[in-house]
């Protein structure tokens, strides 16, 4: 019994858990700037190739 309590209250992974949702969080911000610049982004890069091929 005394194991299973000193157990819970170990914290030795607490970091990485932490460090691991720190990057979901930056993974899910950043697809969703991606996903909401893609039209504007897809303008930008069309009109450069109409100026390069034009």
């Amino acid at each position: 019994m005394k194991n299973w309590i000193r157990n819970l209250k170990n914290e030795a992974g607490q970091g990485m858990v932490e460090y691991g949702l720190i990057i979901a969080l930056v993974a899910i911000v950043v697809i969703a700037a991606l996903i909401a610049l893609s039209g504007g982004l897809n303008n930008i890069f069309g009109q450069i190739t109409t100026q390069l091929n034009g």
